[in-house]
């Protein structure tokens, strides 16, 4: 197994309020899981948002930090609550009042990948759950609220941008009848995990770019914005999904021709975004 929880990129100075994170585009997959799976290695990256973390790779030079994830995202899940653990799953676990993203199989310790496919033969032991949520997901998240916390005590606030990538097909049925469909999606939980201002900043970033852009539809966000988005104590916490079609073969989870391209795009997006968490310049004493 890994020896690190998380991979952080810290920038020599920093300048901005904005903390970047990818807590789903992990691929160090152990070999005692892939045997354990039912799916090949293939089907089991479905759900992985592969590559997010190389389309957001020069967040550092901006000022900001940009903290990702080790552990794919069929192995746990950092998008959810440590406690959302699914019965179906997991020996001994208990049914906590309807919760649809745990009765769906996709809790902190996740039963299928993309389209429902499941992931094993069985159940794994509370024990074994409740390692993966030690050793992976309690240190990431504790390193995500100090960085919120640095930001905050430095600037005043704190701005998470939180980074995703969404299957093709997600977006072209929320676009249906629409000329274009969404390439990027915003998701602020309909206004209560960030400010509208930082919020309609970000959406100018990605429009500027030439990028069609929509909000909370189909992703609104979930555990990480629910958490961290305080906007009346200056913690803004928004999710940016992207349209993999936009930079990646889908089918053989691979860069397409335009990866290059896209990745100078959203270089300029990120400088922008994290101009915003930017502390005015102070003019000069006259």
């Amino acid at each position: 197994m890994p020896t690190a929880a998380y991979d952080l990129e810290m920038p020599e100075n920093r300048t901005s309020s904005v903390v970047f994170a990818s807590p789903h585009s992990g691929r160090a997959y152990p070999e005692s899981f892939l045997k354990r799976s039912v799916l090949n290695r293939n089907m089991i990256r479905s759900s992985e948002d592969a590559f997010v973390d190389k389309l957001f790779a020069g967040v550092a030079q901006t000022g900001a930090p940009f903290l990702k994830a080790v552990m794919p995202r069929a192995y746990l899940d950092l998008n959810r609550s440590a406690e959302e653990l699914d019965p179906a799953l997991i020996q001994g676990a208990r049914r906590q009042g309807h919760n649809p993203r745990v009765a769906s199989g996709l809790g902190v310790i996740p039963r299928v990948v993309a389209n429902g496919r499941s992931i094993y033969h069985g159940k794994l032991t509370m024990d074994e759950a409740r390692l993966r949520i030690d050793n992976y997901w309690r240190p990431y998240h504790t390193r995500l609220k100090s960085l919120l916390a640095e930001s905050y005590d430095k600037f005043g606030q704190a701005i998470l941008i939180d980074c995703h990538s969404m299957p093709h097909e997600a977006v072209s049925i929320a676009g249906r009848g629409q000329s274009k469909h969404p390439e990027i999606v915003l998701g602020d939980r309909f206004g209560a995990s960030a400010s509208g201002v930082i919020v309609d900043q970000i959406e100018s970033a990605f429009a500027s770019a030439g990028l069609n852009v929509a909000r909370n539809a189909p992703f609104a966000g979930a555990y990480v914005t629910q958490t961290y988005g305080r906007p009346g104590r200056y913690q803004h916490a928004i999710q940016i999904e992207i349209d993999r079609s936009l930079y990646m073969d889908e089918e053989r989870i691979q860069p397409n021709d335009n990866f290059e391209a896209f990745c100078g795009i959203l270089n300029k997006v990120v400088a922008e975004i994290a101009a915003i968490g930017a502390p005015p310049a102070r003019l000069a004493a006259e």
